[in-house]
C-alpha cells in the first residue's frame, strides 16, 4: 500500500535575504515517509528546515529537487488530501468559533445548515460545545487551539500536518491538548506529520521520530521507532523506563546538532 506522504530526495534552495544574489540550501536529500494512519514527528535544531518540509508536504512550497507523492500520486499544486494546523491559530477574528470551523465547509459548497451541524459536532468533540458563539478574543489560548483543531478536522482530511501547534501553551494546557489530539487520532487513524522542538512531546505522541541535522542543507540523521503501548497519556508515559531509554538514545543523536544550531544563531546575532 502506498504511503500517505512520501518525500523522495527532496531539496529546497532559496535566494538569501541577507546577501542578494547568493543562494542557500535549507534542506537537502530528504527522504521521508508517513504511512496511512501513522503518527510521525520530526525534530531538530531551530532553523533546520522542519517547517520547510511541512510546507513541501502541503504543496505550499515546490521542492528545488526531488519529488513528493501523496498516496502514490505525484503531488502537483496544493495537497488537497491534507489539513494544516499552523503554529499560530488561523482563526478569523471577525467570525465566531462556529463560523470559523464551518468556513472550509462553506468554501466547499456545503449547505449552511449541514456545515453548522458538522461545526457544532466538532466543537463538542474538542470540548467547546458551549462556546460556538464566542469570538477568538473571548477564548483562552487553549480554547483557540481547540477551535483551530476543530477547524482542521471538520474537513476530514486523510493527512494532518501540524507545525508546533502547542508551543505557545502553558504546560498543563499543552498536555491536555496533546492527549486530546491522541484520542482523536486513535479514533480516526489519519496520517500525521508533526513538527516539534520538544523531544518529550515527539516521543510521547508518535509512532516514529525522525531527526534532522542542523542547517544549512539539513538532512535526516536518525529515525527511531516508538513502540510504547497505546493508548497513551502523555504525562504518565514520560515516567516509564522505556520512555527514559528512548529519550536517552534520541538525545544522544540530537544533542550535537542542537549545539551546532545554537552556535549558528549566536554567530548571526
Amino acid at each position: 500500500m502506498a504511503a500517505a506522504i512520501e518525500l523522495r530526495s527532496v531539496a529546497c534552495t532559496f535566494v538569501s535575504k541577507d546577501a542578494p544574489g547568493q543562494r542557500y540550501t535549507a534542506v537537502q536529500n530528504v527522504s521521508l515517509t508517513v504511512g496511512d494512519g501513522e503518527f510521525v514527528s520530526v525534530v531538530g535544531p531551530t532553523g533546520c528546515g522542519k517547517s520547510t518540509l511541512l510546507n513541501v508536504a502541503a504543496g505550499l512550497l515546490q521542492p528545488s529537487q526531488g519529488q513528493v507523492r501523496v498516496f502514490g500520486e505525484v503531488l502537483q499544486g496544493l495537497n488537497r488530501r491534507a489539513g494544516y494546523m499552523f503554529q499560530a491559530d488561523s482563526l478569523m477574528p471577525w467570525r465566531s468559533a462556529r463560523d470559523n470551523v464551518l468556513a472550509g465547509l462553506q468554501f466547499r459548497g456545503l449547505p449552511l445548515a449541514q456545515a453548522q451541524a458538522q461545526a457544532d459536532d466538532w466543537l463538542r468533540r474538542v470540548g467547546l460545545g458551549g462556546f460556538g458563539d464566542r469570538y477568538p478574543h473571548q477564548l483562552s489560548g487553549g480554547m483557540r487551539k481547540r477551535a483551530s483543531l476543530a477547524q482542521t478536522l471538520v474537513m476530514d482530511p486523510d493527512i494532518i500536518l501540524m507545525d508546533e501547534p502547542f508551543s505557545a501553551l502553558d504546560i498543563q494546557t499543552r498536555q491536555l491538548m496533546e492527549n486530546e489530539v491522541l484520542a482523536l487520532w486513535q479514533s480516526r487513524k489519519k496520517a500525521v506529520l508533526f513538527i516539534t522542538h520538544d523531544l518529550d512531546e515527539a516521543i510521547a505522541m508518535s509512532d516514529r521520530v525522525v531527526i534532522l541535522s542542523a542547517g544549512p542543507a539539513s538532512h535526516p540523521i536518525g529515525e527511531f521507532t516508538i513502540d510504547l503501548p497505546r493508548p497513551r497519556d502523555v504525562a504518565e508515559v514520560k515516567m516509564t523506563p522505556e520512555f527514559a531509554r528512548l529519550h536517552k538514545a534520541i538525545w544522544a543523536v540530537l544533542r550535537d546538532e542542537v549545539l551546532k544550531g545554537y552556535q549558528q544563531q549566536l554567530q548571526v546575532a
